[in-house]
Formats: structure tokens, C-alpha cells, sequence
């Protein structure tokens, strides 16, 4: 293949998602199997600021399919927020004669990328990495398989207690903005019923659910809930719950383990595909998109699109959900 890049970096940014070592591997050995220098970038965009990276080789991304995490590092660069921050960063790309970067994350690191074109011309490729699937441009998101399977999990061991004790259970699982954890979650996990960011939440029918269920001779529920459902976090929908019902309903937060952990076989599949995808795009020279998956087929998407357009939630699967809950 005729490359537009001789030589390329890579690194991961915001949050972390089980597979983005996957990913990382499989932009290194396909770069390197066509012939391409890839670097390291570490801590993601604070170690473009401060000049930290290495020269990956085969051997540098030996045994690391199957952990989470990231051999790179991560973090939330407030520097890279100004404009200060974006030159340093620009001045050791070129500095260091990188062509392109193949940026691994989320929302976040992709908005990084668009305020970055105005400092730097090379090559912009990114992967979606993250487990809230909130990217446009991509059925799933390298990520969100595990953390899915981690938020099933934790759900299924509660229902298991929920049903013992006869009680009521809030689960929270993570989601901003977006309530995809939550609905795949739920709907696997039985719940009786899913908060999440896309719909708004009203508690008296909330309520209602929990008195016609009661009355069908239910003794224990589950609530997943998106921590950016309308009604707040969590421990605010159980205040809320307890008002209209009386129900003392019992709080579990699942947090970050759901970002941890060896990642899901479709996570794997996924970021190894997608990585070599987005080495051969850059070698045929395109800029300023994100690699995806729709329908089973690799397809590139604007960054700007992918950060702009709004994914939807599957409205088929709120239907089975209130279906399913009864």
C-alpha cells in the first residue's frame, strides 16, 4: 500500500475501556507490517504536551490482548483545554516528524482532536473507546461489551439477595449522557424497570409499577438506573421512590469496575479490527475521521459528525423492556 504516513503515534485518553490494549496492538503490529514507525504517546494528550513517548515494537504489545486497562496510560489533560497546551503538543509532533495520530476514546478525546486540527496538519484517525456507546458512526464502541457483561454480573448477584430478602433494589450503572449500559443491562437482568438519560423519569409511574407488581404478588425489583437519568443519581431516586411509595428501597452503585477487568471476546474482535482498519485509512491518507463498525462493516465517519450527531437509543428495545417488566 502507498503510505501517506511514515510514521505514526498512538495513545488513549479520558476514561479507560476494556479492549483499548487490544486496540493499541493491533495499530501497532498492522503499522508495523506495513512497513510504518510507531510511537507511543503516553497519558494521551499530557504526554504529547510533555514529549512523553516510546518506540512500540512487536514485542512491546506482546501479551496484552487480554488485560484491561491501558499499557499507555490515560488522564484528562487541562492543558491540552488551552491554547498553550495544543501548540506544546503540536510542536513535538512535529518535533518528532509524526505524520499521523491514531487517537483512542471517547467523546472527549475526539472533541480534543477537532480543537487540535487548528494547531496541527498531519493525519487524524480515531477509534471509539469507551463503554458508554454514546459515539455516532458505530453500532458498538471498543468497551461496552465488557463493561455490560461486568454491570450483568453485579446484577444478577443482587437479584439473588433482592429476592431472599423481599426487597427493592436501585442499581446504578454508569451513563452520563447516555443510557445504553443501562438498557442492555437491564433488559438481560430482568429489571422491572431502566432510568435512563434519553427518557425523561417520572416517579409516580415509577410508583405505579411497584404497587401493580406488589398486587400481582411480586416481593422483590430491581431498577437499573443511568447515573444522568433525570431525576438525579441514584440515591436521589430512592428519596424520591420512598416519598411517593413508602418503599425503603436499597442502594447499589457499581462505579468503576465496570471500566475494569479482561475485556469480552466481541471487545477484542472489535479493537483488533478497527485498528487495523484505522493504520490502512491513515496509509491511504484519510484525515479527520473515526473508525466504526455498522452493520459488521468498518466504515469511517467525520470526527465532527461522531462528536455532533446524537446516537439513538433503540426504541425497539424500550418497547420489549416495559413488555418484559410486567
Amino acid at each position: 500500500m502507498a503510505s501517506a504516513a511514515k510514521k505514526i503515534g498512538v495513545f488513549t485518553s479520558g476514561g479507560d475501556a476494556p479492549g483499548m490494549n487490544a486496540a493499541i496492538r493491533a495499530v501497532v503490529r498492522s503499522g508495523i507490517y506495513y512497513g510504518l514507525e510507531v510511537v507511543g504517546i503516553i497519558r494521551g494528550y499530557e504526554g504529547m504536551i510533555n514529549g512523553n513517548a516510546q518506540v512500540m515494537n512487536l514485542r512491546s504489545v506482546s501479551n496484552i490482548i487480554q488485560k484491561g486497562g491501558t499499557i499507555l496510560k490515560t488522564s484528562r489533560s487541562t492543558e491540552f483545554m488551552t491554547t498553550e497546551g495544543r501548540d506544546k503538543a503540536a510542536i513535538f509532533l512535529k518535533k518528532e516528524n509524526i505524520d499521523g495520530i491514531i487517537a483512542i476514546g471517547g467523546n472527549g478525546t475526539l472533541t480534543g482532536l477537532l480543537e487540535f486540527r487548528k494547531h496541527w496538519d498531519g493525519q487524524m484517525i480515531a477509534l471509539p473507546g469507551t463503554i458508554d456507546n454514546d459515539l455516532y458512526g458505530t453500532d458498538y464502541t471498543i468497551g461496552f461489551f465488557t463493561a455490560v457483561q461486568t454491570a450483568i454480573e453485579a446484577i444478577d448477584k443482587i437479584r439473588d439477595t433482592a429476592d431472599a430478602h423481599e426487597r427493592v433494589f436501585l442499581i446504578e450503572v454508569m451513563g452520563r449522557h447516555a443510557g445504553f449500559i443501562a438498557l442492555d443491562s437491564g433488559i438481560a437482568g430482568g429489571a422491572e424497570s431502566i432510568l435512563i438519560p434519553e427518557v425523561d423519569t417520572e416517579v409516580n409511574r415509577c410508583a405505579t409499577m411497584f404497587l401493580d407488581g406488589f398486587k400481582k404478588g411480586k416481593t422483590s425489583s430491581i431498577i437499573v438506573v443511568a447515573e444522568g437519568n433525570s431525576l438525579g443519581r441514584v440515591t436521589n431516586v430512592a428519596n424520591r421512590l420512598k416519598e411517593t411509595t413508602g418503599i425503603d428501597a436499597k442502594v447499589v452503585i457499581i462505579g468503576h469496575v465496570q471500566r475494569g477487568g479482561s475485556p469480552m471476546v466481541g471487545d477484542r474482535v472489535l479493537a483488533s479490527k478497527l485498528g487495523v482498519y484505522a493504520v490502512e485509512m491513515m496509509i491511504e491518507g484519510q484525515d479527520n475521521v473515526m473508525a466504526g463498525e455498522i452493520n459488521g462493516q468498518c466504515t469511517l465517519t467525520s470526527i465532527d459528525d461522531a462528536v455532533n450527531n446524537r446516537k439513538l437509543i433503540d426504541p425497539f428495545k424500550l418497547k420489549i423492556a416495559s413488555i418484559l417488566a410486567i
